[in-house]
């Protein structure tokens, strides 16, 4: 490819493409995500290449999904088999941040006129942003339309080249935001479009809005970080508050666990110099009361998100069953030595509570419950299941709220009554990925970052620094897979909803995985009502330099 791709006026292009794009309402899980679909059609029907070329651009229906939402693609087709991926997602948060200003979120100039008014009000930093015109504030225009609208205007200016070298395939992805069930969709997509088109997949560019520690150098992500789930279910013995020793408070030992695990350093993982996974915190904390009574709750029961970098999801799950069993153990050697001070002060004989440590895995769990239902599991468990699934594609209740109950059930067809901890996964698993796991990578995609430094300095005067994982989490995680057994055994294992209500076409992954980069322009406040993307950035600098990332991708077969 042309080093010096003509791309004069993409900027015009760029904003033409962006404002109808931010005024798609497409809340992630909402049939909102529809119109960025219809939006993505509408560009590409324009277009005197995808008009000859109908069959180069379409929309690929996300299986079972209840609010029928689609991948949208689009594939320009050159000489040879070496083909780049842009992906970006389409997906937005909500806006109940911008309180009176919610009519305004997706009119970046009026919103502007706005914000002016109150500019007084805002952080310093925000107002000053706001006053030099630099910015562009609004819904969606960081987090991620901004590099959305550069990867489709690139996709028109590359469809109007004659002598292509290499093919493109664009992704727009719906879901990102919740359970990245469009990237899901996705990677099977592309194995598809690689099969059909004999594509050689060399570089996957995503294009999230990046973060800067300082304002004249930009950031290269050659990764992404990872994200699981765990949960944590604590099952007590139930008794009258006035008869505390008769039976043992789930609360004592859930809480316990959260303490021992909130902003846990040791689940946070270390790279390279100066990079590391921020330590896990809680997303879901509750007990099984429904109303007060004097009665202790039955269970308690929540959700931890830890991010990752190198840790597979068998040892986070490891560390928190240790840690599990050393909170009940203390809990129950406190509770002990309580019961005796009560029963010295009152006179009553003193004896050793029935209780002892007990934290199983939901894969023991369910072997355990099916010993005891024998021949009548099967069609129990797939009733429950059946049940639990129509509740959650209807919205009737979450994933995390199903995987409760499905605990819940599995506990009242369990004969043993003592109390237990139980531990698993809950979706979604967003792998860690990072190029350097790659055994052999060509010399321009290995020096990629320091070529595209070197292009920035040149071009424009600023200097990029790498970072090995994009830490805001990203649809890059599904760009490859290198452990894809150990993985896979491990959800089996630990994800009741596993190949159920959630999947992931980890083969798949493991088939298509190439190297990838994150390259979107500099932005600010992502999900808040001072979401912001930098003018330079988005119309100028960012477009150029994935130009360049294409042809040295390209150019390295």
């Amino acid at each position: 490819m042309d080093r010096h791709l003509d791309i004069k006026g993409i900027s015009v292009e760029i904003e033409k493409i962006l404002m109808p794009y931010v005024r798609t309402k497409s809340f992630t899980n909402t049939v909102g995500e529809k119109e960025a679909e219809f939006f993505f059609q509408f560009n590409f029907e324009k277009e005197a290449y995808f008009q000859k070329n109908k069959e180069y651009y379409g929309t690929f229906p996300i299986k079972d999904d209840p609010l029928n939402r689609s991948v949208s693609w689009a594939l320009i087709r050159g000489k040879g088999p070496d083909t780049v991926v842009l992906i970006h997602h389409n997906d937005i948060v909500s806006v109940e941040d911008f309180r009176s200003y919610k009519e305004y979120a997706f009119s970046p100039y009026e919103l502007e006129r706005k914000l002016r008014c109150i500019s007084a009000s805002l952080p310093a930093d925000v107002s000053n942003d706001l006053e030099s015109g630099d910015y562009m504030f609004g819904r969606g225009v960081c987090d991620m339309k901004g590099g959305g609208a550069i990867q489709i205007a690139l996709m028109n200016y590359y469809s109007r080249i004659s002598d292509l070298k290499g093919n493109l395939v664009l992704l727009a992805l719906p879901d990102e935001e919740n359970l990245s069930a469009g990237m899901r969709s996705g990677v099977i997509l592309l194995k598809r479009l690689q099969n059909k088109y004999n594509l050689n997949y060399r570089l996957m560019i995503n294009s999230e809005p990046h973060q800067r520690k300082q304002k004249d150098t930009g950031v290269f992500s050659v990764g992404s970080i990872g994200k699981i789930m765990p949960f944590v279910y604590v099952r007590g013995y139930l008794a009258h508050a006035g008869k505390v020793f008769e039976g043992l408070n789930p609360l004592n030992v859930m809480s316990g666990i959260v303490r021992a695990t909130e902003l846990n350093s040791d689940f946070s993982d270390t790279v390279f110099s100066g990079e590391a996974s921020p330590p896990p915190t809680w997303l879901y904390f509750k007990d099984s009361k429904e109303h007060y009574d004097v009665s202790m709750p039955l269970f308690a029961y929540g959700c931890i998100s830890v991010q990752t970098m190198k840790q597979t999801p068998k040892e986070v799950l490891n560390k928190i069953k240790n840690i599990a069993e050393d909170v009940f153990k203390q809990v129950l050697k406190d509770t002990q030595k309580s019961s005796d001070v009560f029963c010295k002060v009152t006179g009553t004989p003193q004896h050793m509570l029935p209780w002892s440590v007990k934290v199983i895995s939901i894969g023991e769990l369910l072997k355990d419950i099916q010993q005891n239902l024998g021949n009548e599991f099967d069609n129990s468990y797939n009733k429950i299941m059946n049940n639990l699934f129509s509740e959650v594609k209807t919205g009737k209740i979450s994933l995390i709220v199903a995987n409760q109950a499905l605990v819940n059930w599995l506990f009242d067809n369990l004969e043993d009554t003592s109390p237990c901890v139980v531990y698993g996964l809950i979706p979604p698993y967003v792998p860690h990925v990072s190029n350097d796991s790659f055994s052999v990578l060509h010399d321009n995609i290995k020096a990629l970052p320091d070529k595209l430094n070197a292009f920035t300095l040149d071009e424009f005067g600023q200097r990029y620094t790498t970072e090995h994982f994009y830490t805001g989490i990203s649809d890059l995680s599904y760009s490859s897979m290198f452990n894809r057994r150990e993985v896979e055994a491990t959800l089996k294992e630990s994800m009741p909803f596993w190949g159920r209500l959630y999947d992931l076409p980890i083969d798949t992954i493991e088939q298509i995985s190439m190297p990838c980069i994150n390259i979107g322009p500099w932005g600010k406040d992502f999900h808040k009502m001072t979401e912001r993307v930098l003018k330079e950035d988005l119309y100028v600098r960012t477009p150029r330099i994935i130009a360049e990332a294409i042809r040295l991708a390209i150019s390295s077969s």
